[in-house]
This record gives C-alpha cells, sequence and structure tokens, in this order.
C-alpha cells in the first residue's frame, strides 16, 4: 500500500491538474460569450445582404447569374471545393474529429476530385499524418476569426469558381444549434439555389432601376453575402469548440475531485493505520518495561 508521503505527493498533482482545468474553463466561457457578442452584431449586415438578393428576385425571379443554378439543365462535373473549419488546439471533447469525419465523408462521395482548404491547425496536421493534399491552409483563423480573415477565405473560393476551376463550394463546419447543443454540418456554399432566395411575399410592385444592370447588382452583393457566410460559420464553429473545451474541462474537474475524495480517504485510512500502529508499539513498549521492572 501507498505511503502517506507518495498519496500526499500525488493529491497535489491532481489539484494543480484541476487549477489547470477550471482556468482553462473560464478562458474558453469569456471567449464564447465574447464570440457570440460579436455575432449578434455582425448578423444584421449578413441579413441586410440576404434581405437584398431576396428582392432583386421578388423584382426578377428568372434572372440568369453564374453564382446560382441555370434554370435548365445541369451544370458539369468537376472539381469540388471543400472549406474544412477545425481548431488550431485539441482538449475539445469529440469536436474535431467530428469535423474530419464530416469531411472525410465529403470527399468519398466525390472520389477525392476535390481540392481542400483547411481553417485550423489541427486539420492541417491532421492532413499531414494521412496524406491529404491541401490547395490551401489559412493559419490562425480558428482563434481569432475576423471579417477581414473571412473576406481572405471568401475572394480565394471565388477565384476558383469564377474560373471555372471549381464547379461546387462546400463548407464544413459546426452549428450551435442552441446554448448546450453542437451540429456539424455540410452546407453548399456554391452554386445557390434559387429557392435559398425564396419568399412568400408578391413580387415587388416598386419599379426599382438597376445600375448598370440587374446581374451586375447581383454579382456585387454574392462576394459580400458569401463572406458574411463564412465569419458567420467560423464564429459559430469557434463558439462550438469553446462549448465543447468548456463541457470537456468540467468533466475533468469533477474527475479530479473524484480522484481527490478517493485519495483522501485513503489518506485518512493510511494514517490511522499509521497511528494505530504508533499506538500499539508505545503500548507494547510500556508493557515490556513495566514487565521488566517486576
Amino acid at each position: 500500500m501507498a505511503g502517506l508521503k507518495e498519496i500526499r505527493s500525488r493529491m497535489d498533482s491532481v489539484r494543480d491538474t484541476q487549477k489547470i482545468t477550471q482556468a482553462m474553463y473560464l478562458i474558453a466561457s469569456a471567449k464564447m460569450r465574447k464570440a457570440k457578442e460579436e455575432l449578434d452584431r455582425t448578423r444584421p449586415f449578413f441579413n441586410a445582404v440576404q434581405a437584398e438578393i431576396k428582392r432583386i428576385f421578388r423584382t426578377d425571379a428568372k434572372v440568369e447569374d453564374r453564382y446560382f443554378y441555370p434554370l435548365e439543365g445541369k451544370l458539369p462535373e468537376g472539381t469540388v471545393g471543400c472549406l474544412v473549419i477545425t481548431a488550431d488546439k485539441g482538449l475539445a471533447g469529440a469536436y474535431n474529429q467530428n469535423v474530419i469525419k464530416a469531411a472525410k465523408e465529403l470527399l468519398d462521395e466525390y472520389h477525392g476530385n476535390t481540392e481542400l482548404f483547411v481553417v485550423g491547425e489541427y486539420g492541417r496536421q491532421y492532413c499531414m499524418r494521412h496524406g491529404i493534399p491541401i490547395r490551401r491552409s489559412f493559419l490562425y483563423t480558428a482563434q481569432n476569426p475576423t471579417m477581414p480573415r473571412a473576406r481572405e477565405i471568401s475572394t480565394v473560393l471565388l477565384e476558383g469558381f469564377d474560373e471555372g476551376r471549381l464547379k461546387k463550394i462546400f463548407v464544413v463546419y459546426t452549428d450551435m444549434k442552441n446554448g448546450m447543443e453542437a451540429e456539424v454540418r455540410v452546407t453548399r456554399l456554391l452554386p445557390f439555389h434559387r429557392s435559398q432566395f425564396s419568399s412568400d411575399r408578391p413580387a415587388e410592385k416598386t419599379e426599382f432601376e438597376f445600375q448598370p444592370d440587374l446581374r451586375t447588382v447581383l454579382d456585387s452583393i454574392i462576394p459580400s453575402y458569401l463572406s458574411g457566410f463564412i465569419y458567420s460559420a467560423l464564429l459559430d464553429s469557434f463558439c462550438c469548440e469553446q462549448n465543447a473545451r468548456m463541457t470537456a474541462m468540467d468533466s475533468a474537474n469533477r474527475n479530479a475531485q473524484e480522484i481527490l475524495d478517493t485519495l483522501r480517504v485513503r489518506f485518512n485510512h493510511v494514517r490511522q493505520g499509521a497511528i494505530t500502529q504508533e499506538i500499539t508499539e508505545v503500548s507494547a513498549g510500556a508493557a515490556a518495561q513495566k514487565g521488566d521492572s517486576l
């Protein structure tokens, strides 16, 4: 059985670990709260851009645009772009593994005819270890999602689509369904279905004049919409990462407390045994001395 010194040393080690997990829990909580506030501040702009696209389609529902599925026929087959949003760090439960699993299923669906764009050091390292080619990785984006970085990602993806190199573009990210639940989503970024911007409202009665023309206006709005969507996906993923880390650290704290409780009981048991043994030895010594004196 372990001695008192060994048990005390292990208890100190568990307490030190518990301090770290508690600090990580508080840091993750603060980061998630800040990211949610930022998302709430940018959502009105994203909704306004979406509303303008809906207005255009209410004005002319049959407008042709390269960013939308054609009214007739199908898209030609070709390379598929895949933007995968992972974290830069671990210690977040199954957060990264779930994203990687969804991304692998998408790659298998298109039989490897894909170009991979990765956000997050975890995803980049995973692809390097498994020999999965990456078209481009975006460093230092997962831990600090900003609109300029979202625009940078959007620009790279749009270049591939405009050049005709990419026929479809998907994004794999984690969406915060509610305050506690997260879900990995595979969403097609491009091309859009017109149903995404359909509205139950009747066609516009007010005549709008688009300069130089409606299609040009639509082409100028789409990049802003994509940047807003990618920024929202980055923030959602960041919130889910912090929430997963909070859950993992909370579980670690509880496990550490259970270990401490067990060690405390064992410590008291060993200490009581040592005290009992010492009393027994003292009593035996006293009895022996008394016998000698007789």
